[in-house]
């Protein structure tokens, strides 16, 4: 089992009761959370999470603790597993009880699953996926703040309902189209491309998708592989004629070859190795 560990109590065993019955994170997926790839004990790039947390909360009026609280308590939970390799470190936040006002906050530590070197290395094959709502013209969740787009919320039925359409169509994950025919985003991961010399994602700003860290790592530090970086739109159908090639990023499963869109099949890119050791993480031999 994993470690756990409770904003003010510190770390509790695995099995203890930790959720009231009408916690709103339960009854309403209502709260915020954050998953943070450790490296041999280091949360890597958790400030960035913390950031994208704050402003998750932010936009669903959440109290949220102080980063330093929740530094503490990622501490305390990676304190207490003790051991070296990589690992998944959760943070969450819902918004407490129903009748209540204080919010619950957790961290969770777990293993990897342990077949993600070989995802990096290997690749996956994506199902493109209409998403329901156009971007163009104009961005429809950017006018509608209520549908918490670029919002990280508990609320992942769909996403995981996503996931298991595309397995059981034979794919590994699917891409969000919008309905006016943009690529968008994996169910849990940023996409990302290389094109005559440029690293490239698809902008939040324009779609209302959820920022990435992986990616924004990729793009803060692109320079050092002698590329360009720009946010860029782009239609499924032209990812095949990209030249470097396509990933998706995110942040325990790190970056991932692209193999196959719909029936397209993708070359890994000349690149992959490139941004693989880029970005840091451990890969099958």
């Amino acid at each position: 089992m994993g470690i756990v560990a409770v904003l003010g109590r510190g770390v509790v065993p695995a099995d203890a009761p930790l959720l009231t019955a009408d916690d709103l994170g339960v009854l309403r997926g209502d709260g915020v959370f954050e998953t943070v790839h450790v490296r041999d004990g280091v949360p890597w790039n958790l400030t960035e999470h913390l950031d994208r947390m704050r402003r998750s909360a932010e936009r669903m009026e959440l109290p949220l603790p102080s980063h330093d609280a929740l530094r503490e308590l990622a501490g305390q939970a990676l304190a207490a597993r003790g051991e070296g390799g990589e690992a998944a470190l959760r943070l969450i936040c819902t918004r407490g009880r129903e009748f209540g006002d204080t919010p619950t906050v957790y961290a969770t530590l777990n293993p990897i699953a342990v077949n993600l070197p070989e995802v990096r290395r290997d690749g996956v094959r994506l199902m493109p996926a209409n998403i329901g709502y156009p971007v163009h013209p104009e961005d429809v969740r950017a006018g509608a703040p209520w549908l918490l787009g670029a919002v990280k919320t508990l609320s992942y039925a769909i996403n995981m309902a996503g996931q298991r359409a595309a397995k059981a169509a034979g794919y590994d994950d699917l891409l969000w189209v919008s309905a006016d025919g943009w690529a968008m985003e994996a169910s849990t991961a940023s996409l990302m491309w290389i094109d005559g010399g440029v690293l490239c994602t698809v902008p939040p700003s324009k779609t209302s998708i959820l920022p990435g860290t992986t990616s924004a790592f990729l793009m803060a530090n692109a320079a050092a592989l002698g590329l360009r970086a720009e946010e860029r739109m782009i239609r499924p159908e032209e990812l095949h004629g990209v030249d470097g090639g396509v990933w998706v990023a995110s942040s325990v499963r790190g970056v991932a070859p692209v193999v196959a869109l719909g029936e397209t099949r993708f070359a890994v890119g000349e690149r992959n190795a490139d941004v693989l050791k880029l970005a840091g993480f451990p890969v099958a031999d």
